[in-house]
């Protein structure tokens, strides 16, 4: 979000700066910053990298489509839970790795508006009568893919079906330049 904040800070900075008639000779480090150039084709690189990790993302999950749910499980050979799915996947595709627990994994990652959502952020739903009990990656265009439920395999599935827009508990984003660890065991 910070991140997000400071990029429109710039752009607008930049906007404001290219509609003067004259060339910017600025002293203030902001301004040589912006002539410079370098500073936006770099915030450009970053952009264009966390949008290569979420489609990474995203491939990488659509490709368990059809693994078999399981209890506890956290690989492809014997079956994923819903968190384990998506610890496989930020761990695999991202070379982050995420808590056990749905609970834990919204814990450990930053909370945004459902309309922020993007490729690669996690959903969350109340499923067992507690917050934060399941959880799934969106795929865009208001779709997620998940491990649903015993007997169930991984699917792709629309936020807005009444089930799981009764039960939408939030949105959060793991921030692809911070490793997120398991909490120590007590």
């Amino acid at each position: 979000m910070r991140f997000m904040t400071l990029v429109v800070f710039l752009w607008s900075l930049f906007f404001v700066a290219a509609s003067h008639a004259a060339p910017l000779e600025s002293t203030d480090e902001v301004g040589r910053l912006l002539s410079d150039g370098n500073l936006l084709s770099r915030i450009g690189d970053v952009s264009n990298q966390v949008e290569a990790k979420a489609t990474q993302l995203v491939v990488g999950a659509l490709g368990f489509l059809g693994v078999p749910y399981r209890r506890g499980g956290t690989d492809a050979e014997r079956g994923f839970d819903c968190s384990g799915f998506v610890r496989a996947i930020y761990q695999q595709t991202a070379g982050l790795l995420l808590p056990r627990s749905a609970s834990q994994q919204a814990a450990a990652t930053e909370k945004i508006d459902k309309n922020e959502l993007k490729p690669g952020d996690l959903v969350f739903f109340n499923t067992m009568r507690r917050a934060f009990s399941h959880v799934g990656i969106y795929v865009g265009n208001g779709k997620f893919i998940h491990a649903p439920k015993p007997g169930g395999e991984v699917r792709v599935e629309d936020l807005g079906a009444s089930y799981w827009a009764k039960r939408f508990d939030g949105a959060r984003r793991v921030l692809l330049d911070t490793s997120v660890a398991d909490p120590k065991p007590q």
